[in-house]
């Protein structure tokens, strides 16, 4: 069998959030008779290198019972089956389900996004170990935010610094793309190019998610000019070429952008670490971000004057007034642009996690992170093998609250009552507070360790509760 690996520079609703990039796989089929038929995952991509040839069929390799089987019950990866070398260690890889049973079989891994109550692999015997992978914000899947379903896992990889896999940097390929000077426009420009454009520009088409955002740029611009390119407030047109969601990331694109002087790079949700594009695409641009998402970002910023933080601001209103003051004072504002000009990276936190982590965004040369997600599942397996042949007891893994956990959505504070009627309050708090029911449902039922149906779960989450 054939180790595969993609890496893609396209979009994918599964894997990227919004507009992101990734890095995908190609499905590798008809691996009994030795034959690999490849079906792309994704459109646009880069060529790809193949690992040494394990074995040429599958099914004396899995007769032989030498490999742990470990079972995508999401299926992230879209193969049927695969031998994955991890270090010393091999595992057997596959979406398909009639390996529920087999006494091989040790883990389950788990795509977030695609996590639901219709189907799991019920019972769930001791030595099946549940592992998530889920890089995405809440509103993919609340009900894994909450206690009693993220430590339902064993194993997690999320965007939280404190899983056992951390995707905090996900969507930063590496500290020379944010030092660079590449995309840098000189001030002198942007000030004259301050006649045609606002100092703000605002780019999103994902509206009125969790965070509320829209709330607040729609607020904000009633004190300062803001150039929205998006269908979120939109007011300016991009030209024909670049409108396609596709162009997020082209070149043409990024010029646009680095012409301004502030970007708002506002989150889809707040949870601590969740930290997207948003805030590393205008440190790339040498555009000062005006953030608002994970309260935890100055552990992640480049220096401590990066970014203009909007929770350190009353009102939009005071927020304005800032950006004005800085616009029009040139020393200033280039004190956010300092570590930049300087090559300076005084974040020895981002500077560890960039260097320490094991995979790699967008390059080739490196194992991505779905790849090191399986084989830290493959590795630790393989540890638990072991201490059964010398006789000792299994190690055993547990999810924390920590590791996958974001607070209820609030609104803006200067909201009136009378306009806080928004999406957050028909939609996001309260599909938040049904999540809360559905998880202790789902942690009920599961614990039950018997399969169940939906209306089963249905039927919990809306019991009344005994007054």
């Amino acid at each position: 069998v054939v180790r595969l690996r993609l890496k893609c520079m396209c979009f994918s609703p599964k894997v990227v959030l919004e507009l992101g990039k990734s890095e995908r796989k190609i499905k590798v089929s008809s691996l009994q008779d030795g034959s690999l038929k490849l079906e792309e995952q994704q459109k646009h991509a880069y060529q790809f290198f193949n690992k040494q040839e394990l074995y040429s069929n599958t099914r004396r390799v899995l007769d032989a019972d030498r490999y742990p089987i470990l079972l995508w019950w999401s299926p992230l990866t879209g193969e049927t089956g695969r031998l994955g070398q991890c270090g010393p260690d091999v595992c057997f890889f596959t979406i398909q389900r009639t390996y529920q049973h087999n006494h091989m079989t040790k883990a389950f891994l788990f795509y977030g996004t695609d996590f639901n109550i219709d189907s799991l692999p019920i019972p769930r015997k001791r030595h099946h170990d549940w592992a998530l992978f889920h890089e995405e914000s809440p509103k993919n899947n609340y009900k894994l935010f909450h206690k009693p379903t993220i430590t339902l896992f064993n194993h997690t990889a999320t965007f939280s610094r404190h899983s056992h896999l951390p995707l905090t940097t996900q969507y930063l390929e590496g500290i020379e793309v944010i030092k660079s000077l590449r995309y840098m426009v000189p001030l002198q420009k942007k000030n004259s190019l301050r006649k045609g454009l606002a100092p703000l520009v605002y780019v999103q088409s994902d509206c009125d998610p969790p965070s509320d955002r829209d709330s607040y740029v729609r607020e904000l611009m009633s004190y300062i000019q803001v150039d929205s390119y998006g269908e979120c407030l939109h007011n300016r047109d991009l030209p024909q070429h670049l409108k396609n969601p596709a162009s997020m990331d082209d070149g043409n694109f990024y010029r646009i952008l680095a012409q301004y002087k502030f970007i708002l790079a506002f989150e889809n949700a707040v949870c601590e670490d969740y930290i997207t594009e948003k805030l590393w695409r205008p440190l790339k641009l040498g555009v000062v971000p005006v953030y608002y998402g994970s309260p935890s970002i100055m552990d992640w910023l480049p220096s401590n004057k990066s970014a203009i933080l909007v929770t350190r601001f009353s009102h939009p209103r005071e927020l304005a007034h800032y950006i004005k003051a800085l616009d029009t004072n040139d020393q200033e504002y280039e004190a956010y642009l300092e570590w930049k000009m300087k090559g300076a990276i005084s974040n020895q936190r981002l500077l560890a996690a960039i260097q320490e982590r094991k995979w790699g965004v967008q390059d080739i040369t490196q194992d991505n992170y779905i790849d090191v997600f399986e084989c830290m599942v493959c590795n630790r397996v393989w540890e638990n093998i072991r201490r059964h042949e010398k006789g000792l007891s299994p190690r055993r893994w547990n999810a924390q609250v920590n590791h996958l956990s974001c607070p209820k959505p609030e609104a803006f504070l200067f909201s009136s009552p009378n306009i806080r009627w928004t999406s957050l309050q028909e939609m996001w708090i309260p599909s938040f507070e049904q999540s809360k029911k559905e998880a202790q449902a789902l942690r009920q039922l599961v614990e039950r360790n018997m399969n169940f149906t939906a209306q089963e779960f249905w039927t919990l989450v809306f019991k009344e509760e005994p007054r």
